[in-house]
This record gives structure tokens, sequence and C-alpha cells, in this order.
């Protein structure tokens, strides 16, 4: 069998055919563990894009068709490498650790340049590194072939490749991104890597030359990779403040978003980011809240059951709790790290009054489409603290059966209303969510009130009966923007963020337009800010 495959490829100058069961064992095990660092660097790259620039589906899918391509590339090149190929592993394996330990700290570092310089960067890194992954197979392959022929040594790589790759993906969510966050995790993968070589170098020294003067580039670089771990928190920090320009006081990355909190140098502005995306600032929060939760509740009927879709920060179950007549509020937010955020962070739990901590609040960690789906309690007032709908994900939960399913778990007299994206900023989309509701409920107001942090913001406002959603009741409280007049007056919209003739669809699951809504909303916004 030996003889056989060394006269089928001929053209191959080095001679592994009386490779011991050792360094077998020792080359199929690094297919295993750099098939789940080619994974995790892949992963690594969409999350970091998806945490800037938002639209995570389309960041995965550009990353894995960049990479799978890449590695086409890389695969279709090691034709080339006829000779000193255990060596040639090894310097694959040092250049990955290199480029992909640095991937994400540099990716983060060229976003605050512009986002095309760093969708440059990103494509460099992408076709750098897959097609060094894509190089690494097939050397190993034509090694292991000589010993145990093709059809085995194929057989035994490529089961370990997709092993390999599986345990990179589950991984990643569950271990390194909690455990290390995206900059540390890179930098840890890349020592994996350079583990690798170093492995490699030392067992198999004898079947190339230069292994001494190999060891001592791995060693430079394993100390590098080693150092900038233990550096990992201070280098974060330094590309967080070229991200955020205040200081940063606290951070997670969660398996669902990366989590950032902020407060301005020399001044109380208390700001949470989540995916770069600002979403209060301690200066202005009262004015969206208190437009949030009022224009909800100040309506007369029963309030005893308050249903929250987000809102994990506590802020809006704060001003829901100034209301003696609420019993029961039930707040859903799919990230245990934004509740525990509302619930332990201090300068936050001030900020909110400790309402996570109030007996009547209940939290529940998971997808509020799921939760509406199987909650059998009746909702009086429901209040939808959603993101914007960058995504396809999140497009669900501004799509009609959504609504659908949450005017089931609403009382008959029930009142709901949904943060609607900006109506100047986002025009179609602000309007698209007030068309989709109107597909379910008789009756629709849009609201939209002035938030220095966000610019104009707006609201829609439904009602599950037949009611006139502008009549308020006076409210006795201690409140700095909301009143009944300011309610009356949100619903007057000039001309350049009105509806005008826009002819918008009802967003459904089966067909997200919205989505593509926001997006060209976000270009339309773009185009005037280039030309300005």
């Amino acid at each position: 069998m030996t003889s056989d495959v060394i006269s089928a490829e001929h053209e191959e100058l080095d001679d592994f055919s009386q490779i011991d069961s050792r360094a077998e064992g020792i080359l199929l095990c690094s297919i295993l563990i750099v098939a789940m660092c080619g994974i995790v660097y892949e992963l690594i790259i969409a999350a970091v894009s998806s945490y800037l620039l938002g639209n995570s589906i389309y960041q995965f899918s550009i990353t894995v068709g960049f990479f799978m391509f890449a590695m086409g590339i890389g695969s279709y090149l090691s034709q080339f490498i006829r000779r000193d190929l255990i060596k040639n592993f090894v310097r694959v394996e040092v250049a990955l650790a290199i480029i992909g330990g640095l991937c994400s700290i540099t990716l983060f570092m060229t976003f605050p340049f512009s986002p095309w310089i760093y969708r440059t960067v990103m494509i460099i890194f992408i076709t750098a590194i897959g097609t060094l992954v894509g190089l690494e197979i097939p050397l190993l392959t034509r090694i292991l072939a000589q010993g145990s022929g093709t059809r085995r040594s194929i057989a035994k790589v490529l089961s370990l490749d997709y092993v390999g790759a599986l345990i990179g993906s589950v991984a990643f969510p569950l271990f390194l991104l909690p455990s290390l966050g995206l900059v540390r995790a890179s930098f840890g993968i890349g020592l994996i890597n350079i583990m690798v070589a170093l492995v490699t170098v030392f067992f198999l020294k004898d079947h190339f030359k230069g292994a001494g003067r190999m060891m001592a580039i791995i060693g430079g670089v394993f100390i590098a990779l080693f150092g900038l771990i233990i550096l990992g928190s201070r280098i974060s920090a330094f590309a967080q403040h070229k991200l955020y320009f205040d200081q940063v006081i606290w951070e997670k990355d969660s398996p669902y978003q990366r989590l950032v909190v902020t407060n301005e140098w020399g001044r109380r502005d208390l700001r949470l980011f989540i995916d770069g995306h600002l979403q209060f600032s301690e200066l202005d929060e009262h004015r969206y809240h208190e437009m949030l939760v009022h224009s909800t509740l100040a309506h007369r009927g029963q309030r005893e059951n308050i249903l929250v879709l987000g809102g994990g920060d506590g802020l809006a179950a704060r001003e829901i709790l100034k209301y003696d007549d609420v019993k029961r509020i039930d707040l859903v937010d799919l990230d245990p790290e934004m509740t525990k955020l509302g619930l332990e962070f201090a300068p936050l739990r001030k900020l909110n009054e400790d309402a996570l901590h109030d007996p009547k609040v209940n939290i529940y960690n998971m997808d509020a489409f799921l939760f509406v789906k199987e909650t059998d309690i009746k909702y009086d007032r429901v209040i939808i603290d959603m993101p914007d709908p960058h995504n396809e994900a999140l497009s669900k939960l501004y799509s009609v059966e959504f609504y659908a399913m949450i005017g089931k778990v609403m009382t008959d007299e029930g009142i709901l209303i949904s943060q609607s994206s900006s109506p100047y900023f986002a025009n179609q989309t602000f309007w698209c969510v007030g068309e989709t509701l109107k597909a379910v409920f008789p009756e629709v107001m849009p609201l939209q009130a002035s938030i220095p942090s966000f610019g104009v913001w707006g609201f829609q406002l439904a009602s599950k009966s037949e009611r006139d959603l502008s009549l308020t009741e006076d409210l006795d409280m201690d409140l700095r923007f909301w009143s009944s007049e300011i309610h009356k007056l949100s619903n007057i919209f000039p001309e350049d963020v009105g509806k005008g003739d826009l002819k918008l669809p009802v967003n459904s699951i089966f067909e997200p337009r919205i989505y593509q809504l926001y997006l060209q909303d976000l270009q339309k916004v773009h185009n005037k800010k280039k030309k300005s």
C-alpha cells in the first residue's frame, strides 16, 4: 500500500512512509485543534462585525462565505508546496497564531476611522486566515497518506476536522466569549495555534531541518501572545476608549450581545451601549421612559398586570411602580447579563431606584416570542422596549404575527406601546410599525418626543378596544417630562417626519420587510451626511 501511494504521488519530495504512531497521533490531534481554532477565528470576526456594524445575519453570512472561499484558495495553493511539508505546516501555524491572534483588537482599533476601512481590513483578515486554514488540511493529509494510505488518511483527517469545528463552534459562545471576551479570546486561540506548532517541532524535529531556529521564532510568538493575554484588560480598555470616548466602567460579552456601560469624564452621565448602540443616557433617559410608560398606563381602566418586553435595565419598571394599583410586572429580557446588570450594578440600581428588586417584578430570561406564546396570564398593559429592527432576528418582534400573539394575552381593554425608532432618521421604519399594528388593533396612535441623546424618537400606541388614545388622566406624580398635555402634543407630526404619501407594507415573519426599510433609512441618513 505504501509503495502504491508513493508512486501515485511521485511529486512528493519528502518521505514520511516510516512515520511512527506517536508522530501520527500528534498530527491527528493537530488536525482537531487547528479546525477548532479556524472556526473560532471565523466566529470572532463575525461577532466583532455584528457588534460594531449590526445586522448579525449579514455579518456572519459574509464572514462564512469569504472564509470558505479563502479556504478553497489555500487548498489550491497547497499543491505548489512539494517539500518540507511539516516545516511548512509549522510556518502556517505560526502565521495563523499571529494573524488570528491580532484580528479582534485590530478590527476594534480600525472601526473609528470609517466603515469602509473597517470592512476592507475585515475582508483581508478573513481571506488571510481562511487561506492559511485551507493550506493546513492538505499538507497534513499528504503527510499521513504516505504512512496509512490515501483512503484512510482522508477519512481520519476529515472526521477530525469536522469534530474540531464542532468543538470550536460550541466552545466559543459557551466558554470563550463569556470568560475571555473577544479580544483576549483571539489572543488565546492564537496561543493554542502556536502551541500546536511548538509540539509539532519538538516531537517531529527529525523530519525537517532548522528546528532550532523555528523553536526560537515560536518561543518569541508564544511569549508575545501570552503577554497580550495578561494585558488583555488594558488593551480592551484602550480600544473601548477609542469607540466610546467616555470612561468604560463596566463591560460584559454575553452569548447574545456586548454590554458596555460608560460614564462621561468629570460629570455624571451613565450610558448603556448594546453592541455599540446607545440604549440610554442618564441625562435624558427620563424623557424616553416617561413617554414609554405613562403614555400607556395613564389611560383609565384596569392596570393590575403589566408585561414589559425588554427593559432589562429596570428603568421602565421604575416608572411603572409609581402606580399603586399595579400588582404584577412581568419583565421578559432574553439576556441574563442584562437583567443582572439592572439588579446588581450599583450606579444602575441607583438610577432605576432598585425597581427590579421590588416583589411585584418577576424577571424571565427567555425569548419574548416564546414567552408570549406560552404565558396564560392576561395583561392590562404591554410595553415593548426592544432594540430597533436592525437585523432579521429582531424584525420578528415587529411582525403582525407577534402583535397578534400579544393581542391574545391582553385583556379586552388592554393597551400596548412599542418603541418604534426615530420618525426623522428612520421614517419608513417608524410608520411601518404603525401599519403593522393597525392590522391587529382597532386603534393605533403614533407618538414622538425629543430626546437629546437620540434626537426625535417615536412610539406607537395601540388599543385592543375602540377608544380615544389621546385622552389620559392627569397624574399626581413627580414627573420631569410627561404630562397629559405633552401626550396630546406628541401626536402632532410635522411634514418632515410625517407619513405623507408613503405606501408601507405590513411586516410579517414570512416577509420581514421592516428590516429592509430600516437599512434603506440608514442609507438615506448616510447619504445626507455625505452631501453635507
